[in-house]
């Protein structure tokens, strides 16, 4: 019978390290079926979309643009035009490369440009390291770089290369000492960031396959965040239910039924935890950009996975090791429970002392935050600004820039009936147009028109042009006209992504109302848990833009951050909220809400925290990817997990349930 119970344990611990074992290599491939390419992204109906359908018609390559441009401040010389012609002609043997241009000198004669068009189909970011490599011996004092869309991706293929390494290896070294501090023990870390690692495993593997079947979109930023969110998820459950594990070893001799207890009692916190994330995250469905989209299930996935291993790798692990887990501190069968007398008792007694008072003045300092969120900029940032670290691709814009129109190598073109082709191509000489010229060919009783813009064409006063440009050639009568390129695919996908913001954030506020209604078998708890969430995450947006503006400099922020942010937040932030209301209503229901809310609060405080302290370190790793989405959802995510974790759970929400009292569970009747 003895053998029985540590047989199903070890068999749980090795399959799992089996799984882990054999899904952990598909981490590191995952950069092989993601894109970074926002055409890939919107959904058809955009106007882009469209033109790059109708493009598709006048050439059956799908090309981007890569723009090299060679700077001598003194002048170009016969010797520099030589050396480019020359590159050029071994640019157009390198594979994926369609077309070269000759080279082309600016009219201040200290530039020369050449435009080579890369194949979309293959690997953009690999022919552009050939196509630099082949620059690299240029003439003495001769500036050579390479910009243009196929150039931002190969730098930011390049930037997202650090997930697969430096990213787990800081997220894995903060984990594992934070949880060396939380439990004062050498081994359980261990065991944790087993769980971890093996849950990162299976998720990997299982994004892999959907992503390389073409089952779902995968880019580096959902990549980043998948690590990040197993880590933190499964360390956060870790937490809550060795928290328990390591009660009821003080009250329960045998360790097999120490952990039956208190899986027992942390598997419904746990599950509705899981389910909130994985339904917040779901709701990404709704996205119109497959970038969107695709993080959904895949956030989903990881949180499943993380799920997984905490409740059955876990507690199987624990099992075995029992109480020498805590070694060298080994809870004792009959000792005391430390939690009433330590600092957790004397908050909650200070809570229960003012609540009125503390839930005010707490939602007052929160209010006061969310003051500022009218300052955050989140109408979209130029591509090269994605970049936090110096890109050859940025650099070699601005020196683009200096010399020929900004956008140069990187055309709008419209297309429109091939009768008012002329008319169209009159209409379009907006300001902020440098020139237009008609292609000569008609395909399909359609003509294309290509216009040259003066600014940089991922600037935003591109994409002010390309808005004039449409306005105009809409309004030429029999034309037809769809606008497409470069400019009005990043202008498609912001416009995209704040549609997805005003329509994805409501969804995800009635589904987790549904979810907490559900647990706590309550409607006005629910309510007021939302409501408390709803301040934290706009306080947060509002110091955030106070950071970004006058602390970090950033130039402004995509539309989708604030989605993000706010998914990540409520639906991560709710789970300390039911970390702690679950174990108030259970305690509730052995005593009275009062006394239910005092000891949920003292039971619960330190492992709360620790967790929140765990997942804003997790995130803050995402700092290390020199990428500016990723490096403010790292600070928004984290200053926001710890605002939810020390202030909104620890004060406002123990607070107000206090002050409103057993009518906080109505319509339920709880003492």
């Amino acid at each position: 019978m003895r053998t029985a119970r540590w047989l199903v344990p070890a068999l749980l611990v090795v399959a799992w390290l089996a799984l882990g074992g054999f899904g952990g290599p598909y981490a590191g491939k995952l950069s092989d079926v993601a894109t970074n390419d926002n055409s890939a992204f919107l959904p058809a109906s955009a106007e882009s979309t469209r033109a790059l359908n109708e493009q598709r018609t006048f050439s059956t390559d799908q090309t981007l643009p890569a723009i090299v441009v060679a700077e001598r401040t003194s002048g170009v010389t016969p010797q520099d035009n030589a050396f480019l012609s020359e590159a050029a002609a071994r640019i157009q043997a390198v594979p994926g490369v369609t077309q070269v241009a000759s080279p082309q000198p600016s009219q201040d004669g200290q530039a020369l440009e050449l435009t080579v068009s890369v194949l979309v189909g293959g690997e953009p970011g690999e022919v552009v390291e050939q196509i630099r490599a082949e620059l690299r011996q240029a003439p003495p004092g001769l500036t050579v770089l390479v910009a243009g869309p196929a150039a931002q991706i190969a730098d930011l293929v390049t930037a997202f290369g650090g997930i697969d390494g430096l990213l787990l290896l800081v997220a894995g070294i903060v984990v594992a000492l934070i949880l060396v501090v939380v439990y004062r023990s050498p081994l359980l870390p261990v065991v944790v960031l087993l769980s971890a690692v093996s849950a990162l495993g299976l998720a990997s593997l299982v994004v892999y396959l959907l992503a390389d079947h073409d089952v779902l979109t995968l880019n580096g930023q959902s990549q980043g965040i998948l690590f990040i969110l197993v880590f933190g998820a499964a360390t956060d459950y870790a937490l809550l239910l060795v928290s328990r594990f390591r009660e009821q070893l003080r009250d329960t001799e045998s360790r097999y039924e120490a952990v039956k207890l208190a899986w027992r009692a942390t598997l419904p916190p746990i599950a509705a935890s899981a389910g909130t994330v994985v339904l917040g995250v779901l709701c990404l469905l709704f996205s119109d950009l497959q970038s969107n989209r695709g993080l959904g299930p895949v956030a989903a996935i990881g949180i499943a996975a993380a799920f997984g291993a905490s409740v059955t790798f876990l507690p199987a692990a624990l099992a075995l090791l029992g109480r020498a887990a805590f070694w060298p501190v080994r809870p004792k069968l009959g000792s005391p429970h430390p939690e009433s007398s330590g600092i957790w008792g004397r908050i909650a007694k200070a809570v229960a002392a003012k609540p009125r008072a503390i839930w005010i003045g707490t939602t007052v300092l929160l209010l006061a935050g969310a003051a500022f969120v009218p300052q955050l900029k989140a109408g979209g940032v130029a591509q090269s600004d994605l970049f936090l670290t110096p890109v050859d691709s940025v650099a070699g814009q601005e020196v683009l820039v200096k010399h020929f129109p900004g956008g140069s190598g990187s055309p709008t073109t419209i297309i429109a009936n091939a009768g008012q082709g002329a008319a169209v191509a009159q209409a379009a000489r907006v300001d902020g147009v440098a020139q237009v010229a008609a292609v000569p060919n008609v395909v399909d009783g359609r003509v294309q028109v290509v216009a040259i813009l003066t600014d940089a064409a991922d600037s935003e006063a591109a994409l002010d042009t390309v808005g004039r440009i449409r306005e105009a050639v809409h309004a030429v009568p029999g034309a037809d006209a769809v606008v497409g390129g470069t400019t009005a695919t990043q202008l498609d996908t912001q416009e995209t992504s704040e549609r997805d913001r005003a329509v994805i954030i409501p969804i995800v506020l009635v589904v987790i109302f549904a979810v907490l209604a559900l647990l706590l078998r309550a409607l006005l708890a629910p309510l007021l848990l939302i409501a408390t969430v709803v301040l934290s995450f706009a306080a947060t947006m509002g110091v955030s833009a106070l950071v970004f503006n006058h602390l970090l400099d950033f130039p402004g922020a995509d539309p989708a951050v604030p989605l993000f942010g706010f998914v990540f937040l409520v639906a991560l932030g709710i789970d300390y909220n039911i970390f702690l209301m679950t174990r108030v209503r259970e305690e509730a229901l052995r005593t009275n809400t009062h006394e239910g809310t005092l000891r949920g609060l003292t039971l619960t405080g330190g492992v709360i925290t620790s967790a929140g302290v765990v997942l804003a370190a997790t995130f803050a790793a995402l700092a290390v990817i020199p990428i500016l989405f990723l490096a403010q959802i790292a600070f928004i995510v984290a200053f926001g997990v710890l605002l939810d974790t020390l202030i909104v759970r620890s004060l406002l929400v123990p607070a107000l349930t206090l002050d409103v009292g057993r009518r906080i569970w109505w319509p339920s009747k709880v003492p």
